[in-house]
């Protein structure tokens, strides 16, 4: 651990779900006046690569500095390395620590609220809040809030009262529950603003890291209601008064980190952040598994039509859609169960070639690979090689039926992009499908027509693989566009402003292009260190 030396506060605002397109457009239209302020008088640029292959495990990867082809974690359900069995994830699995870490036992102080993919440190001085007001995973157990020092969880209870728990997919909402919650949002906002304030103003902070998600539940939630969504219809419609929901809440978000501004010290260096931005596009679970099945990579199993297994006979006498209708009334934990059951039991793992990770909206698929799977098949090297390719060229014919178009974005082959041999834990292919205002139901395929059931979880939106920084400060370089940077690219540049050792290998890539002192390479090491 290195001496700690003084330097100027590091802020770091995480602006969740935040997309890009919309921050720009409504910054130059004079809407979000505090982020305008950061990109005029500081640099910005534009996040991505292979980190942002999935919004689970990007926030964890951006803060630590370690990759995901390390740490793991992409889903938050996954297939267990070794196994055919799908089981919960969280960040606690990873084991891997935030570049604050770095701080334990020494004089610098913390505000910590809210960070994404983060748990609280003890030892280190000054105050976190986790699991406050964020949005809860979809299918993951509601996790509770936590705080070091533990006495600031209940000195936030006295002062604010219980969190505001948002539901950020409601089935049938109606406009008035819609209306409610735009509500709560903003509520929200406000009462995280002024909670951090009281925080910053109790002492002096060498770091802050504040992040706001409402960006994130208000697209999901409101998605509809803007001038080209479904629940939009006419200017005297109910829908019409959410039209312009996001973008006030976006403003909402920019007003109280322009309140949190006023607050710092003028010689703080500012981030703005978020990884993800928004676009139109329903679930696509039932579509990449009837690709596997239909294309004869992933085989039913020999004994499914005979199996005395309960939830077996149980699913076998209904449909998909009839049982899709009859999930939306059963516990998640049971849904979740049913669904486990299914996928371990009804494949024939034997003669698997390639087989799907069940998700919602990006999809994985996972080779059966020969010393990876406990039934592989498929060699390593060029066998493995082999598949991979053929399946991406099956993917890239997939056509949307409705729209004549081809269905498939991109597919992200994890050895390559991440220069590693097979992952042990990844998938071996993500697949990002095409935008569609609709529920993609039918694909065709050269070979066969793929059908999925629509299911109960049927939000409209999903998120865009790119994010968005804007930085300014004594120590950033003013009227700079950073073009793209990687997520990992922020935690070593992290630790340097604040006059901590960072890795060797990011020293020059990323740091003396945004910032004023190159000279602080001379600091370089290595975080294991």
């Amino acid at each position: 651990m290195a001496k700690d030396i003084k330097t100027p506060p590091l802020v770091i605002f995480g602006l969740d779900g935040g997309d890009a397109g919309f921050i720009q457009e409504w910054a130059q239209e004079g809407y979000l006046p505090t982020i305008a302020s950061i990109m005029q008088r500081g640099c910005r640029g534009e996040i991505s690569g292979p980190e942002l292959m999935s919004t689970q495990g990007a926030w964890l990867s951006l803060f630590s500095g370690v990759s995901r082809s390390e740490h793991g974690y992409y889903y938050n359900r996954q297939l267990m390395p070794g196994t055919y069995d799908l089981r919960n994830v969280s960040v606690h699995d990873t084991h891997v620590l935030p570049f604050w870490s770095r701080l334990l036992n020494g004089s610098k102080k913390v505000a910590i609220i809210d960070a994404l993919e983060a748990e609280p440190l003890p030892g280190l001085p000054g105050v976190q809040l986790a699991n406050w007001a964020v949005q809860q995973q979809y299918n993951s157990a509601i996790v509770p809030p936590s705080a070091e020092p533990a006495s600031l969880l209940s000195d936030v209870h006295g002062q604010v009262g219980s969190p505001i728990h948002i539901e950020v997919f409601k089935p049938n909402s109606s406009f008035s529950e819609d209306l409610e919650a735009y509500r709560l949002m903003l509520k929200r906002i406000e009462e995280k603003g002024a909670l951090c304030r009281r925080f910053l103003a109790q002492d002096r902070c060498d770091l802050a890291v504040i992040t706001f998600v409402e960006a994130h539940t208000a697209a999901h939630r409101l998605w509809d209601y803007r001038p080209e969504g479904i629940r939009h219809t006419d200017a005297t419609s109910e829908g019409s008064k959410l039209s312009t929901a996001i973008r006030e809440v976006y403003q909402a978000i920019d007003r109280e980190l322009g309140l949190l501004l006023k607050q710092l010290p003028d010689e703080s260096n500012i981030f703005i952040i978020s990884l993800f931005g928004m676009k139109d596009l329903y679930p696509t679970t039932g579509l990449i598994e009837a690709f596997c099945r239909q294309l004869e990579y992933q085989v039913p199993a020999h004994g499914s039509l005979n199996s005395l297994n309960p939830l077996t006979l149980l699913r076998r006498a209904f449909g998909p859609d009839v049982r899709a209708r009859m999930s939306r009334f059963l516990p998640r934990r049971l849904q979740m169960r049913l669904e486990t059951d299914r996928f371990r039991t009804e494949t024939n793992w034997a003669k698997t070639k390639a087989f799907s990770i069940p998700a919602l909206n990006t999809s994985f698929v996972r080779v059966n690979l020969r010393g990876r799977e406990p039934q592989g098949i498929i060699e390593p090297g060029p066998e493995y090689e082999r598949l991979l390719s053929q399946i991406e060229a099956d993917l890239r014919q997939l056509v949307d039926v409705r729209s004549g178009k081809a269905s498939v974005e991109r597919v992200i082959r994890t050895a390559e992009v991440f220069r590693c041999g097979p992952p042990s834990v990844l998938p071996d292919l993500c697949v990002e499908w095409k935008s569609t205002p609709y529920f993609m139901d039918r694909v065709r395929h050269p070979k066969v027509e793929l059908v999925q059931a629509r299911p109960q979880y049927n939000r409209s939106s999903y998120h865009t693989f790119s994010g968005f920084v804007a930085a300014a400060g004594p120590s950033i370089r003013a009227g700079g566009d950073l073009g793209e940077v990687s997520p990992l690219d922020f935690a070593p540049a992290f630790l340097s402003l604040m006059g901590e050792p960072f890795p060797q290998r990011f020293a020059e890539r990323f740091m003396n292009r945004f910032m004023h002192h190159p000279s602080l390479n001379s600091r370089a090491t290595t975080m294991a260190e």
